[in-house]
């Protein structure tokens, strides 16, 4: 039994939402004011996402049949607990539909496939200027993490890395 309003749908993406999953991705990038680094493709999705073994999953919201907002998300694994988490690793909303309960119905079907798949956390990261957003994900009980930080090797970095390998 679902709590949503009537307008509100959410659904697993299919292969024939990547144009849809590309737009709300840049969509995203330039809320983030980044849209430059969003070169993912139509081929990278179709291929990391919809074939024999997918890499991440997406939840498409939509609001009187037209797509609103999207949760991109994937599985992780935790040593310490012995069980899986759920990454967020996107959330977006179309601003035309913002304050309409979109991005909270999306985060509460992720935690209730976070419980069905055994999940131990639920996991995202958050831009620490987007004070609405952090006051949001804390009034859902969510907890800013700030001992842990962010590493990354990405680019040249990665490559040079990598190549010390041999």
């Amino acid at each position: 039994m679902s709590n949503l309003p009537a307008a509100i749908k959410i659904r697993p993406a299919g292969a024939a939402d990547v144009p849809t999953i590309l737009q709300f991705i840049r969509g995203l990038a330039e809320y983030e004011r980044a849209p430059e680094q969003a070169v993912a493709t139509a081929d990278d999705l179709l291929r990391d996402g919809f074939g024999a073994a997918p890499r991440f999953r997406v939840l498409i919201a939509e609001h009187n049949a037209t797509a609103a907002g999207f949760a991109f998300f994937f599985f992780n694994y935790s040593t310490w607990l012995g069980r899986p988490g759920l990454y967020l690793e996107d959330l977006f909303v179309r601003p035309e539909f913002r304050g309409q309960g979109i991005g909270k119905a999306l985060l509460l079907r992720l935690a209730r496939i976070a419980v069905e798949e055994g999940c131990a956390r639920f996991d995202w990261q958050v831009l620490d200027w987007n004070t609405p957003a952090i006051e949001f994900y804390q009034a859902l009980g969510a907890q800013v993490r700030k001992e842990w930080l962010t590493m990354r090797v990405e680019g040249e970095a990665l490559r040079r890395l990598a190549a010390q390998a041999h």
